[in-house]
């Protein structure tokens, strides 16, 4: 089963007061680039939730958005007040002394550090584990969210795939006259060489055959029939896990449609070179955004 890179998942609930959203959206990536924004007292459950989200969605730009807020004013800041008479009591004292404005001293020292600082509240394991079952609800819709992008990404691999097959499959019907073709041209090359002297019979005739077996695209075909299959088996497997294989799938398929198309020398069997080509870039397209 072949699941879609790009997702959407959320979850939320409500725990002593407190709201808590859990929000998971996936773009394409090369690899797992995970970024989680939460409350400051989440920091030591970050790589926990990072492994979590590794563990199931695999691969892509991954952001986890955790969120909690209440009905009652949780106060996420602490105003340091004997601090701050302090520092404004000695600039007043201070103005006056050197006889200049006062201005807007408050503004001023409540930029001094340490004036406001954040409450360091801790997280309590009823929370952790309540937001913990959030991530998991979350993971499990952004997870049914692929599956269905998953499922259009499937057909369009099989439908593209069929089509490499199709075009292969018109190959033999070229290539008696692709051979008769090539024949006729080495001909050619074999009277205009003969009227020649000092021409080594032999040795051309070796150059020849050397060059027909070349040509021969038997061998092409039969890998690439056989890469095709093997696509269309992975690609219809249990494994949730498939980009990166069909890639180096296609990269094989691939090989063997431009060293098909190098041999073909033959316009037939160049249009099926070109048709082949085309449904591989689309493959190409539609896995990158696997996973």
């Amino acid at each position: 089963m072949i699941l879609s890179m790009t997702g959407f998942g959320q979850s939320s609930g409500t725990i002593n007061n407190r709201q808590i959203s859990v929000e998971i959206k996936s773009l394409n990536g090369k690899s797992a680039d995970i970024r989680v924004k939460a409350p400051t007292y989440y920091k030591e459950k970050e790589l926990e939730i990072r492994k979590m989200v590794m563990n199931d969605l695999a691969r892509g730009k991954i952001d986890v958005i955790i969120t909690v807020s209440s009905d009652h004013e949780d106060v996420e800041y602490t105003l340091n007040t004997n601090l701050l008479k302090k520092y404004a009591s000695e600039l007043i004292a201070l103005s006056d002394e050197i006889g200049i404005d006062k201005g807007d001293i408050f503004q001023s020292v409540i930029k001094i550090p340490n004036i406001i600082k954040p409450n360091e509240e801790k997280l309590d394991s009823e929370e952790w584990t309540f937001t913990n079952e959030l991530i998991r609800e979350t993971i499990t819709k952004i997870t049914d969210f692929r599956k269905t992008e998953g499922k259009s990404i499937h057909g369009d691999l099989s439908e593209s795939i069929r089509v490499i097959q199709a075009n292969l499959n018109e190959v033999p019907l070229h290539e008696t006259a692709r051979m008769e073709k090539l024949k006729v041209r080495m001909m050619k090359h074999l009277t205009d060489f003969m009227n020649k002297e000092n021409v080594d019979r032999n040795r051309y005739e070796q150059e020849v055959l050397h060059y027909m077996e070349r040509l021969d695209i038997n061998e092409e075909k039969v890998r690439l029939e056989q890469h095709c299959t093997y696509f269309l088996d992975e690609l219809n497997s249990d494994s949730t896990q498939l980009g990166k294989k069909l890639a180096f799938i296609s990269q094989e398929i691939g090989r063997e449609i431009n060293t098909m198309g190098a041999k073909a020398q033959y316009s037939e069997l160049q249009k099926l070179v070109v048709n082949m080509k085309d449904s591989l870039e689309k493959i190409k397209e539609q896995v990158a955004n696997a996973v």
